[in-house]
C-alpha cells in the first residue's frame, strides 16, 4: 500500500540561477481515496477491534509511554480545547490539547483543572453563592441545562462547602425569585458528603445507598474538592478506557509557541501537562528546532513535545532528528484554515500523509526510533478519518468535529430558526494569534483563518460512539483489528469524478435518517 516518497532532491544551481522544483504528482485530498474491502474473517467483529495508537515517540517494537484507547484528539484551539470538552474526551478515551493563545497562568489553570480530576472524580462547573438569588440560580440551570448547583462561600469550585440548590428545592412560579439561594437550599449540615481519599466505587456505593444524585468531596478544612455524579456511573461503565494518568488523574496536553516557550514550558510542566505540541502552520522551521532542544535539555527528555505543522518528509524528518514526541501533518486543508487561499503553500493531506509516512517508515528503520503521526486538518466526513488512519497515520486531531459539542467553549446560537457553535481559525483576526503565526507584526497584517459557525450536535459522548463504531465497522472490512494491521493491510484507490457523481445522486431522506456524523 505505501507510496514510494515524492521528496525532491537539493536544488539544483546553474551559475546564479536556481532550479525550481515541481513535484511529479497531482496533490490529493482524503476525499479522493476509498478503502477496497479485505478479507473479513471470524476474528474480525467489531467487540476485537483495537483503536489504541502511540502519542509520543518509542523503540519500534516497543511500547509508546503514552497512549490512547481512541486515535482523536482535539484542535489546539480557543473555540475547542477548554478543561470542560478535555474532560469529557479523556473520559471517552481521547486527548485534548489546551490551546496556548491565552496567558501562562490561564493555560496552566485550565490544565491543573483537567488534572485535578481522577476517572469518575468531577470539577464542578455549576457553582452559586448562598446570597445569590433563585432568579439567579434559576437561569443558572436553565443555561446549563442542569438540575443541581453546588452552594460554595464565594461561588467557586474550591470554595467553602455551604451546601447543595437544585430544581426541586424551589419553583419559579411558586417562590419569590428575589429570596436568596440560602432560604432554599440544603445546607451541608444534613448532607451526605466524603472526603478526596475516597475511591470512585465506594463514592458509588455512598451514591446508591444514599439515593443521592450527586455527591460532594470535601476537604478536611471544608472546602469543596469534586463532585461524583450518578448519571456518571453509566458513563464509567460505558468508557473503559479512560486518558488517565498512574494516578487515575485525566491526561491532558497543551500548546506552546516559539516565542515564549522558556516560561510557558516549565509552568504547563508544573501544571501537570502529559504531554506538549508546538503550535503552528508550518512547523519546518528553526525556531520549532530550537524549542525542542531547549525542551530536551532542560528536562532530559522527560517532557515529551510534538511539532508540525509538515506536508513532505524532509519536515518531518527534521523535526524527528530535533526530539519531536510526534510531528502534525497538515497545511490548509482546515475547514477555517485559509492559509492556501492567503499564502499559496500547503498540500493536499492525502498526498502529504503519504509523503510523510514513508519518511516515518525509513526513519523507524534506520533510527529505531518510531515517531508517531498526527493527520491535523482536511477530515470533512467520518470515513475521512479510516481513510487518514488506512494512509498511515497513528491519531487525528480536530476542530470542527469537536466544536460542535456542548463541551465546546464556545456560544450556541440561533440563525434562522437552526442552531449553530461559534467557530473560528487560530488565524483569524477574532482569535489575534500572533505568536503562532508570525508576520513581523504585532497585529496580524492579513488572515490565515475564518471566523464563522458550525452546525450544533449535542453532547460529544454519544457521537465520539458513533464515530467510533464507524471507524470499527470500517477496520473490519477491511480485515483489520489493529491500527497496525490497518496500516499494513489496507488497500486504497482513487475515486473518479464519475464516483462523485453517481454517490451523489439527490434522494429525499425521511427525516433523521443518514447522515455523516459531522
Amino acid at each position: 500500500m505505501r507510496g514510494h516518497s515524492s521528496q525532491p532532491a537539493a536544488a539544483e544551481c546553474l551559475g546564479a540561477m536556481r532550479v525550481v522544483v515541481i513535484l511529479p504528482e497531482v496533490s490529493r485530498t482524503l476525499n479522493e481515496y476509498l478503502l477496497v474491502p479485505n478479507l473479513t474473517t471470524e476474528d474480525c467483529t467489531p467487540d476485537n477491534v483495537d483503536l489504541s495508537a502511540p502519542v509520543v515517540r518509542h523503540p519500534v517494537g516497543g511500547t509508546s509511554p503514552l497512549r490512547i484507547a481512541v486515535p482523536l484528539v482535539s484542535a489546539i484551539m480557543q473555540a475547542v480545547s477548554s478543561p470542560r470538552l478535555a474532560i469529557a474526551l479523556a473520559q471517552t478515551g481521547g486527548l485534548s490539547f489546551i490551546h496556548q493563545n491565552q496567558t501562562v497562568e490561564a493555560q496552566a489553570e485550565s490544565v491543573s483543572a483537567v488534572k485535578r480530576h481522577k476517572a469518575g472524580f468531577r470539577h464542578s462547573d455549576i457553582n452559586t453563592k448562598p446570597s445569590a438569588t433563585l432568579g439567579e440560580v434559576s437561569r443558572l440551570l436553565k443555561a446549563a441545562e442542569r438540575d443541581v448547583a453546588v452552594v460554595t462561600d464565594d461561588g467557586s469550585s474550591g470554595g467553602l462547602f455551604i451546601g447543595l440548590i437544585s430544581t426541586a428545592d424551589f419553583h419559579p412560579h411558586r417562590h419569590d425569585l428575589n429570596d436568596t439561594v440560602e432560604s432554599r437550599m440544603r445546607p451541608a449540615s444534613g448532607l451526605v458528603t466524603a472526603p478526596p481519599t475516597i475511591s470512585l466505587s465506594d463514592a458509588n456505593t455512598l451514591i446508591w445507598d444514599h439515593r443521592l444524585d450527586l455527591l460532594p468531596i470535601v476537604t478536611a478544612d471544608g472546602h469543596l474538592a469534586s463532585i461524583v455524579l450518578r448519571r456518571d456511573y453509566e458513563l464509567h461503565k460505558q468508557f473503559r478506557n479512560e486518558s488517565i494518568d498512574g494516578d487515575k488523574r485525566f491526561r491532558v496536553g497543551a500548546g506552546i509557541n516559539t516565542r515564549d516557550y522558556r516560561d510557558r514550558i516549565p509552568a504547563l510542566v508544573e501544571a501537570g501537562a502529559d504531554v506538549l505540541c508546538i503550535d503552528s502552520s508550518d512547523g519546518y522551521s528553526v525556531w520549532q528546532q530550537k524549542t525542542l532542544l531547549y525542551a530536551a535539555s532542560e528536562f532530559n527528555g522527560a517532557v515529551p513535545v510534538g511539532a508540525g505543522n509538515v506536508v513532505d518528509g524532509r519536515g518531518f524528518r527534521y523535526l524527528a532528528d530535533a526530539g519531536a514526541a510526534f510531528v502534525k501533518v497538515g497545511i490548509g486543508g482546515g475547514s477555517i484554515c485559509i492559509t492556501r487561499d492567503q499564502k499559496g503553500i500547503g498540500r493536499g493531506q492525502a498526498s502529504a500523509l503519504i509523503d510523510v509516512v514513508a519518511e516515518r517508515d525509513r526513519y523507524a528503520d534506520e533510527t529505531g526510533s518510531y515517531v508517531p503521526i498526527c493527520c491535523d486538518g482536511g477530515l470533512l466526513a467520518d470515513y475521512h478519518m479510516a481513510i487518514a488512519l488506512a494512509l498511515g497515520a497513528d491519531f487525528i486531531m480536530l476542530g470542527r468535529y469537536f466544536a460542535r459539542f456542548d463541551e465546546s467553549p464556545s456560544n450556541l446560537v440561533n440563525l434562522d430558526g437552526q442552531m449553530f457553535k461559534e467557530y473560528w481559525g487560530e488565524g483569524s483576526q477574532r482569535a489575534r494569534n500572533v505568536a503562532r503565526y508570525d508576520q513581523g507584526e504585532t497585529e496580524l497584517p492579513f488572515e490565515e483563518g475564518v471566523d464563522g459557525y458550525v452546525p450544533y450536535a449535542g453532547s460529544l459522548y454519544p457521537n465520539i460512539a458513533r464515530t467510533v463504531a464507524k471507524l470499527r465497522a470500517t477496520m473490519v472490512s477491511c480485515g483489520a483489528v489493529t491500527l497496525p494491521d490497518f496500516h499494513r493491510d489496507a488497500t486504497l484507490v482513487q475515486v473518479s469524478q464519475q464516483s462523485y457523481e453517481q454517490n451523489g445522486a439527490e434522494v429525499r431522506l425521511r427525516s433523521g435518517s443518514g447522515g455523516s456524523g459531522q
